[in-house]
């Protein structure tokens, strides 16, 4: 007899998706180490601590993504060994249903005493299920894998929350503002709606416009690439 499609609570052992493409990718504008100068004509030669900041951040950012995609290899092959911790309750309907959580087991059976036998065999099933996991998540090096990636991601979050406290003194240094934005954005909302195509929209207009006020400091030429 098939699982049960009511099931409830798969795990997500997954951080985020790795965005696969769709979205301006400021990095391949090219910005040359001159447009920390500032604007043109400006004597002002301190380094924008947006624009710097923004480096730092996409250093961090690109570890993530790349980290992300290894962690989300070891875990496909970690599923198709072990599969996700789990454990398969049959109800007196004669029904099974697939649980991957101890509140998931709640909902379905509820903490009546008359449930109580088949709750303690489904939990200990689960947590069998889940020691199995566990050690074969450590032999072939999903956790660590898991754990540097969540690490990653954590130091990007941390300096992507810098830009809200960081003035920009280059309209470089407002671009790597607005692209660190949407590039975080896109990864974890619909891409496709509001305010993500306008943010790009904006973040297209001000290259464009930038490179044509001062195409000597601001981008090295036009070289914007869609992922």
């Amino acid at each position: 007899m098939g699982d049960s499609d009511n099931t409830t609570t798969l795990p997500s052992v997954t951080r985020r998706q790795v965005l696969a493409g769709g979205m301006i990718t400021f990095t391949a504008l090219g910005i040359e180490d001159r447009a920390l100068a500032g604007n043109a004509g400006a004597t002002n030669t301190s380094p924008d601590p947006a624009l710097v900041l923004w480096r730092e951040w996409e250093r961090a950012h690109k570890q993530t993504e790349r980290l992300c995609r290894r962690q989300q290899r070891l875990e496909t092959r970690l599923v198709e060994s072990v599969g996700f911790p789990c454990a398969t309750v049959r109800l007196s309907a004669g029904e099974d249903v697939t649980v991957h959580s101890i509140e998931a087991l709640n909902e379905v059976l509820g903490n009546g005493p008359d449930m109580a036998a088949l709750r303690e065999k489904a939990e200990a099933d689960l947590a069998a299920h889940q020691a199995h996991w566990d050690s074969a998540a450590g032999e072939t090096g999903y956790t660590a894998a898991l754990r540097a990636e969540r690490e990653a991601g954590d130091r990007a979050e941390h300096l992507l929350e810098a830009f809200s406290t960081t003035p920009a003194t280059t309209l470089a240094g407002v671009a790597g503002k607005l692209d660190a934005v949407l590039r975080e954005g896109e990864a974890w909302e619909e891409c496709s709606e509001f305010p993500w195509p306008q943010i790009r929209s904006a973040l297209s207009d001000l290259v464009r416009i930038a490179q044509q006020m001062m195409p000597e400091q601001f981008f090295d030429g036009e070289r914007m690439a869609r992922n």
